[in-house]
């Protein structure tokens, strides 16, 4: 601190010689000079405070982060981010569950069942609903009605574990 201030006066040496001189030799121009030298001190006496603060805290160092072999947050396909954001439309929403999820859930379950149960939704709708489940076939079927109240709650998020759970055992 003490360093500080010596280097302040010293600082402020020349702006004390300018003070003398123009009250000398241009006393008309006096008060504008007392306002710079004012102005010139005060910043003197911020910038010691701000040096003293400075040195009184230690630096701060960023926390390091753990190092992984190569292992990054891992993202998700942009296709299963669409179908987790049409999921949960889908629970929120009756409209959004009939008129987008239920398409691509029915789209998933025919080529899970031509894939691996050589069995058409289209074609062989009974041994469809027979293999998915009655409560999987209802938000599947190709018949589905609109819903009545196009506002109303979706599917209950136990419900669409279920259907999904159905399609994962084809």
């Amino acid at each position: 601190m003490r360093r500080d201030l010596v280097s302040a006066v010293r600082l402020l040496a020349l702006p004390t010689l300018a003070v003398v001189i123009v009250s000398a030799f241009v006393p008309g121009r006096l008060p504008l000079a007392v306002r710079v030298y004012t102005l010139v001190a005060c910043g003197l006496v911020l910038g010691v405070g701000l040096a003293a603060l400075r040195r009184s805290y230690p630096a701060v160092e960023p926390l390091p982060r753990p190092k992984r072999a190569g292992m990054r947050r891992r993202q998700s396909p942009p296709v299963l981010a669409r179908l987790e954001d049409e999921a949960a439309l889908a629970v929120a929403g009756a409209f959004e569950l009939h008129h987008r999820f239920a398409p691509r859930l029915r789209a998933l379950a025919a080529g899970l069942l031509a894939s691996r149960r050589l069995v058409s939704l289209e074609r062989d709708p009974d041994e469809a609903r027979r293999i998915v489940g009655d409560e999987t076939w209802e938000v599947i079927r190709s018949d589905r009605q609109p819903p009545e109240d196009r506002l109303g709650r979706g599917v209950s998020p136990e419900a669409l574990a279920r259907v999904v759970a159905s399609l994962e055992r084809i």
